[in-house]
């Protein structure tokens, strides 16, 4: 009689630090893409992004033994992903290739609460008075960034960023079901293979060669995004979702640092403001939800393993 498999032990301290290195690294990835931004199109930025991180990963599969499990897949969800996918990074390259990388950020950390929001008419979840006072809130700190009737960032860059957001809250609804039938290396794998072949078919038009100066850049945005998948896939292996996703946020940081060391640029008040708003809905959303998961009132045994950062 064979033994029950033993449940994944957690380590609060180890997930965190996963967590924090996996922030700094999608950090630098988000640079690299900044960096080439101006030079190519968005869509172009997009394959690059997909084709510098996925050999790497394949070697990651390999190491651990897990490639036997990238073919029992769920199809048609796994391509509306990869389309979703395609609108994700192309909205968010184009915006930073027209705003400082902290002000795309500020945006895209409402991404949470609009995968709340959507859970309900998509998933058929329950979302409390508490909840949508939180959703409402970070709605009104999007508008305090974009300023759409002031000297804000209401253009078409960023409701690109904007669209990206929503593209991924609802490529991570997508992951909810998929994470029920499909293995975490496969969700991985096939996210930045389909990702590639999208973009890479609308970017086909007007592709431009690499340029020389440019290798450098897609090596950083190739093994920045390795390791913070490896980094985000330990967090949430090792520690509770509930606990290692709020650390998100400190992403903030470190884009702050690029624009002013590497841009010159930083945030005014309103964007400090907007994003500051958007991030204590975010953080309130994730305490709400960690009480209610106590009570039995939400699931949260899906735990992020996607490796569906934020853009």
């Amino acid at each position: 009689m064979s033994r029950p498999a033993a449940a994944p032990r957690t380590n609060a301290r180890a997930a965190a630090l996963w967590m924090l290195f996996a922030v700094l690294a999608f950090a630098g990835m988000d640079a690299g893409m900044k960096w080439i931004a101006n030079d190519y199109s968005a869509f172009q930025v997009a394959t690059f992004r997909s084709l510098a991180t996925l050999p790497l990963i394949v070697g990651w599969l390999l190491l651990r033994g897990r490639a036997g499990t990238l073919l029992r897949v769920h199809w048609p969800l796994h391509l509306l992903r990869g389309v979703l996918g395609v609108g994700m990074i192309a909205g968010f390259v184009y915006g930073l290739a027209r705003m400082p990388l902290s002000t795309a950020y500020a945006i895209v950390f409402v991404s949470p609460l609009m995968v709340t929001a959507l859970a309900v008419p998509l998933l058929g979840e329950k979302v409390g008075p508490r909840r949508w006072t939180a959703i409402a809130l970070g709605v009104v700190g999007v508008l305090v960034v974009l300023r759409p009737t002031g000297e804000g960032v209401a253009t078409l860059a960023g409701l690109a960023v904007v669209g990206g957001a929503l593209c991924y809250a609802i490529a991570s609804i997508t992951v909810r079901k998929l994470a029920q039938r499909d293995s975490p290396e496969a969700l991985v794998f096939w996210f930045l293979v389909l990702m590639a072949v999208f973009a890479g078919a609308l970017a086909w038009p007007e592709w431009q060669p690499l340029q020389r100066g440019h290798w450098w850049v897609l090596a950083l945005i190739g093994v920045t995004g390795a390791l913070g998948q490896v980094g985000l896939t330990h967090a949430f292996r090792l520690g509770e979702a509930s606990q290692v996703a709020p650390l998100e946020y400190t992403a903030l940081l470190w884009v702050v640092l690029l624009d002013l060391f590497v841009w010159q640029v930083l945030p005014d008040g309103m964007t400090w403001l907007g994003a500051g708003i958007i991030v204590a809905s975010g953080l309130y959303m994730f305490r709400r939800e960690k009480v209610l998961s106590e009570t039995g009132t939400v699931d949260t045994g899906i735990k992020r393993l996607d490796g569906t950062p934020p853009p």
